[in-house]
């Protein structure tokens, strides 16, 4: 279902932000050795059935052990306990170079899908997608890392925004642990 469900989002990012037609090619985004290491390895917080048994006692000390923000609260109706960590979402904004030729923005467009891949694989984003207008903010990932400072070197590392096609505007933001989009 992840799958289907990152497809259908790297379809709308690869409408969104492109000029007129398909990206022929991938190439390898290459990130510098200070900022983070994107190398293949486990995500940060595995979704294995496992994981999903702890309790919210046992996750909140390993979000914590690992640097994630998080806080608890009991619901008054159910009396269950929600674990609330803090993500970030990065609005990718139109940058200010805007007028690279076709070829060089489908070649940018295959770089930043690859790149945008490449942080769900690694657990670094849990969602990315398009908007649907033609606005100003393009689209959005949300980054499921501990820093602000860690999130804002995986979203300046995006080709598109190395190329100034896209900018950044990066906000901490606060959601239930485990909750799906419904």
């Amino acid at each position: 279902m992840k799958k289907v469900f990152l497809t259908i989002l790297l379809i709308g990012v690869l409408t969104s932000c492109k000029n007129d037609k398909e990206p022929t090619t991938v190439k390898e985004t290459e990130v510098k050795k200070d900022t983070v290491d994107l190398s293949i390895k486990e995500p940060n917080i595995e979704h294995s059935p496992e994981k999903r048994s702890k309790s919210v006692a046992e996750l909140k000390a390993e979000l914590i052990s690992k640097g994630y923000k998080v806080f608890d609260y009991v619901d008054e109706k159910t009396k269950d306990t929600t674990l609330m960590q803090q993500y970030f979402i990065a609005f990718l904004k139109n940058g200010p170079i805007r007028n690279q030729n076709e070829e060089e923005a489908n070649q940018l467009q295959s770089e930043h899908l690859a790149h945008l891949g490449k942080m769900y694989e690694l657990g670094y984003a849990d969602i990315s997608g398009p908007f649907g207008d033609d606005g100003e903010i393009r689209g959005i990932t949300i980054y499921n890392v501990p820093t602000l400072k860690m999130a804002d070197s995986l979203a300046n590392a995006d080709p598109m925004v190395k190329a100034g096609r896209l900018v950044i505007e990066m906000h901490p933001w606060w959601a239930a642990k485990g909750f799906p989009l419904r």
